[in-house]
């Protein structure tokens, strides 16, 4: 489970983000980051009872707390969450995991945050033509309770070569496809929090699967791969 010490380490560092403090504070980071990828481990082992993650390991997961600073504004040179990135494995399944264990605003992500262009244009090309699939799934009750709906950058109006009018417009203007959920501090501490946040994950799966089908068939439903 996460440790209370964890999330205290961690509000800690965002009040005497500095290198001094840090050093002095080493051990006790230490402890924090091993029970994050401790907590990481359990995570990818129920994940992997109804996934196929590629990810090796838990401390594999773990972002670095050091922070790029080169192209900031922001000079503090370490980051004040731990982030936790599941990719599922082969070219047949897209979509990934992420996990953000930060005091106060942690939550899970995952989806589609860069479709590259032709990912992007066959994702519009079926949502032409599939629309009230994509609705189905967008609007099933556990769906919508868990993550509300789709977030993400999207054009102003539509698509080049894509009608205003499609009854789907909204979903067509859309570049990234991305699913939040947020989870309390009190939910984070719980000791079954590793078994909700598997079920979080599980509740991709629909969304997953679709996608992975659409991005690994062309518009016949031929493989591309």
């Amino acid at each position: 489970m996460i440790q209370k010490s964890t999330l205290e380490f961690l509000s800690s560092l965002a009040k005497n983000n500095d290198r001094d403090w840090f050093q002095a504070n080493k051990s006790t980071f230490e402890k924090a980051q091993k029970n994050a990828a401790d907590f990481a481990d359990e995570l990818l082992a129920k994940m992997n009872k109804h996934d196929n993650i590629e990810t090796e390991s838990g401390k594999k997961s773990l972002f670095r707390i050091y922070k790029d600073t080169r192209f900031s504004a922001d000079k503090t040179p370490y980051k004040t969450h731990f982030g936790m990135r599941f990719s599922r494995a082969t070219a047949q399944l897209r979509g990934g995991y992420y996990f953000h264990l930060e005091p106060g605003n942690s939550f899970v992500g995952g989806g589609f945050f860069a479709p590259n262009p032709d990912d992007l244009k066959r994702i519009r090309e079926d949502i032409v033509f599939n629309y009230e699939e994509w609705n189905d799934i967008l609007n099933e009750p556990h769906f919508v309770k868990t993550f509300g709906g789709l977030r993400g950058d999207e054009v102003k109006t539509a698509p080049k070569g894509f009608d205003k009018d499609h009854p789907a417009i909204e979903l067509l203007r859309k570049k990234q496809f991305i699913l939040t959920h947020k989870f309390t501090d009190k939910e984070v501490l719980d000791p079954d929090f590793v078994t909700k946040l598997d079920e979080t994950f599980q509740a991709f799966r629909p969304f997953f699967d679709y996608m992975s089908e659409v991005l690994t068939t062309d518009s016949n439903g031929e493989s591309i791969i």
